[in-house]
């Protein structure tokens, strides 16, 4: 039952396995065990991801309101980003989703890869290897290798 929890923690957009994977070391799972129920669990949403969200974006920037000016406003906002994502393609998808500071994880590298049209298939791989080494990075910062953030 703990494993079906990191498991979902670590697929909810926001927590992730940033969450995941202390929770699971808080649980008593060791740190192999840890990272790869984070891993899949952050993954396991992936392909609902790659295929819905280009559908949900266009039908959320079309609504009159506050959700919908505030997705218009999101969009013009990743917009900005173009120029970065133009030079390294899918692969700045990676090096998005890899650096673990909060809302870099795969929902958003996700939400980047649909607004920039980068097809799925050319999503993926960038996307998973990215959450692996925002696992590395993770489980080294909560095993006290090094800090990700010095307050």
């Amino acid at each position: 039952m703990e494993a079906l929890l990191v498991v979902g923690i670590s697929a909810l957009p926001i927590a992730e396995l940033r969450a995941g994977i202390p929770l699971a070391l808080s649980l008593g799972f060791s740190p192999a065990s840890a990272f790869l129920l984070a891993i899949l669990g952050n993954i396991l949403p992936l392909p609902l991801l790659l295929f819905l969200l280009p559908r949900v974006i266009a039908v959320l920037s079309g609504l009159s309101g506050p959700l919908g000016a505030w997705v218009r406003r999101y969009l013009a906002w990743q917009a900005r980003h173009q120029r970065l994502f133009s030079r390294w393609g899918p692969w700045a998808l990676f090096l998005f989703v890899a650096v673990p500071f909060p809302g870099t994880g795969l929902w958003t590298g996700a939400i980047i890869s649909s607004i920039f049209r980068v097809p799925p298939k050319r999503a993926a791989l960038p996307l998973i290897l990215g959450v692996l080494i925002a696992g590395i990075l993770v489980i080294l910062a909560s095993l006290g290798v090094f800090r990700l953030f010095s307050l």
